[in-house]
């Protein structure tokens, strides 16, 4: 995982999963990406044995680092938040050393690094509202044409960071586009504005394929765009509704054959948005909002597969 010194305390979802395994009695092992290496031996990480605890003032006691052979864990959860950048690719290799080597690796290191997070959405465009992905200027001017009302956002991004949404003839239209894509050199995602992002941007966690029975929607603050809830949305509940389940389902073979146990999925109005597989969140808004612990969904999980 990234360094757990900075992480969110009240929103952290990773930190929900290790108390949960630490309540379970299992030893764990803390690893920054940094940490992770490759010898003529095998895959191995300078780890620390963390004992964790629900205290907002000190949340993580770590034990003096040591050497382990990744073959020797039985489960490595994959918790590395965006950008999605060549240092991340290369710990995939690494962690695929681990798993051929009979550790189980949650998620499934090939499918982190072929499904980028927005395009693997385009891959069920019967769930989606129309999208475009490209750096061309002339094709997103077309799009824009077309559809009058779009949303513009890197395909590396996360927590809503550097999205735009663009009405035709808007006058910052030129500048925008040069900007997202780094003046024409690099793909972005395109989609019609969904106006049911008023009613909020729900996340549903799958663990594998199966949906938790609720959603989280983050609400955008009056005048902002984006339901995120880095960018200042709020959460409440939702039921599932026919066409979130339907999506689901729709999605269901696709990431079982993948190996994507955890996965959150983006869901505007009626539309899939986007398809989180690096560290899904919102634990902590299931459990106070929906009463549903998914850390111990996880884990039951998790055991399974390695008894």
């Amino acid at each position: 995982m990234d360094p757990i010194g900075s992480i969110d305390f009240k929103k952290d979802s990773t930190l929900a999963i290790l108390l949960e395994a630490q309540a379970r009695n299992h030893e764990i092992y803390y690893m920054e990406p940094s940490s992770l290496f490759l010898k003529e031996d095998g895959a191995f990480g300078l780890t620390h044995p963390i004992e964790v605890k629900d205290d907002s003032k000190s949340w993580y006691d770590l034990s003096e680092i040591k050497e382990t052979r990744l073959a020797d864990l039985d489960v490595i959860l994959m918790r590395q938040d965006p950008p999605f950048n060549t240092n991340y690719i290369y710990n995939t290799y690494i962690l695929e050393a681990a798993e051929k080597q009979g550790t189980l690796v949650v998620n499934k290191p090939r499918s982190l690094r072929d499904c980028n997070e927005k395009v693997f959405a385009t891959h069920f465009p019967q769930c989606c509202a129309p999208f475009l992905v490209t750096s061309k200027e002339e094709l997103i001017k077309e799009f824009l044409e077309i559809h009058k009302d779009i949303i513009l956002k890197p395909l590396d991004g996360m927590g809503g960071s550097s999205v735009f949404r663009i009405k035709n003839k808007d006058t910052n239209l030129n500048v925008i586009i040069e900007t997202v894509t780094n003046n024409f050199a690099t793909k972005i995602m395109i989609q019609k504005y969904i106006p049911e992002i008023k009613q909020g941007d729900k996340r549903i966690l799958l663990i594998e394929g199966q949906p938790m029975p609720a959603a989280i929607a983050r609400i955008p603050t009056e005048g902002e765009l984006r339901g995120n809830l880095a960018a200042g949305a709020s959460a409440v509940a939702r039921s599932l509704t026919d066409r979130d389940l339907w999506i689901c389902e729709q999605l269901k073979a696709e990431l079982e054959r993948l190996g994507l146990v955890l996965v959150g999925l983006d869901i505007i109005g009626d539309f899939l948005t986007e398809i989180n597989i690096t560290s899904p969140t919102c634990f902590k808004e299931y459990k106070s909002l929906c009463d549903l612990d998914v850390a111990s969904s996880l884990l039951d999980c998790l055991e399974k597969k390695i008894n």
